[in-house]
């Protein structure tokens, strides 16, 4: 697939990448059919299926969005997803592809890709709730129009770290800082979910811009619903193949240099919020901000 590259996407983007050999890379995701994985959760009409269901469309009308999720529950793992945007006008549509456990003081790991007006770039938003604690939003522009071809999104998570993947580039890593008090995801599972809906009270420059309904249907196209974790029960606290997956491997309890060269690269060039560094909102620093780097 055209976006699809291996850690050689990071090495062109940065000249000054460790060998490729050495990096901790995740394994190449295996592309199945939607039914594998998944099913609808919401207006299935709004859910169009092509090529036997290995692709999918979600659509967006002035009547309702719609979403798919997982057949299971999953403590750890590793998660992606081939999207294209919603193309042209896209202000006030929000496209989301995030893990969320059950409870009330739940454990959520998100992207969302907040549409825009025509030429303008696309905003990549993600966040993390931890026990039910949000507000940990960090924002950037993308290096390529994810609205031309399918670009593939990532989560990494196991009990040292959830890091955030575009094609191969690490674009923000989330550390286990228990031992500073910061609560860390591991014993709640998670479904993975996807959807399409409206969000124009606060997507696109804080709800300034609305939903231009009479240019719907909205679309945005998925493919690859690839899975690989451990799965459990919605009530499990332990995953039983706890240390034999290889996400779980040592390799994977921290970024390698050139990852952590690439998140410094989409930190400095592409960023444009990060909760770690508004202190009019966080006047004392949140103590997992150093050690993910974000300071």
């Amino acid at each position: 697939m055209g976006s699809s590259s291996s850690i050689w996407t990071v090495c062109l983007i940065l000249a000054s990448l460790a060998s490729a050999a050495l990096c901790a890379n995740p394994r190449r995701p295996v592309d199945v059919q939607f039914g594998r994985n998944y099913v609808p959760t919401w207006a299935f009409d709004h859910i169009k299926y092509f090529n036997g269901g290995s692709d999918i469309q979600l659509h967006l009308d002035k009547y309702t969005g719609t979403g798919f999720q997982s057949k299971g529950s999953y403590l750890f793992g590793h998660f992606s997803m081939y999207i294209k945007m919603v193309p042209g006008d896209s202000a006030g549509t929000v496209t989301a592809f995030y893990l969320s456990s059950q409870n009330a003081e739940h454990d959520e790991i998100d992207f969302e890709f907040l549409g825009n007006r025509t030429g303008q770039p696309y905003i990549l938003q993600t966040n993390v709730f931890t026990g039910g604690k949000g507000d940990r939003e960090q924002r950037i522009y993308l290096w390529f129009d994810p609205t031309k071809e399918y670009h593939r999104y990532s989560i990494l998570w196991n009990l040292y770290q959830i890091v955030f993947f575009v094609d191969d580039v690490a674009i923000r890593v989330f550390k286990n800082s228990k031992d500073l008090g910061v609560k860390f995801p591991f014993d709640q599972p998670m479904k993975i979910y996807n959807s399409l809906w409206n969000a124009d009270d606060w997507a696109t420059r804080g709800g300034l811009e609305k939903t231009d309904w009479s240019k719907a249907p909205f679309i945005a196209a998925y493919k690859g619903f690839h899975i690989d974790g451990c799965e459990a029960s919605v009530n499990a606290k332990f995953c039983d193949t706890q240390g034999k997956s290889w996400w779980d491997q040592p390799e994977f309890r921290d970024l390698d240099a050139s990852q952590w060269r690439s998140l410094r690269w989409v930190r400095q060039k592409y960023t444009i919020y990060n909760y770690c560094t508004d202190r009019k909102r966080y006047p004392q620093l949140s103590p997992e901000c150093k050690p993910d780097r974000d300071i």
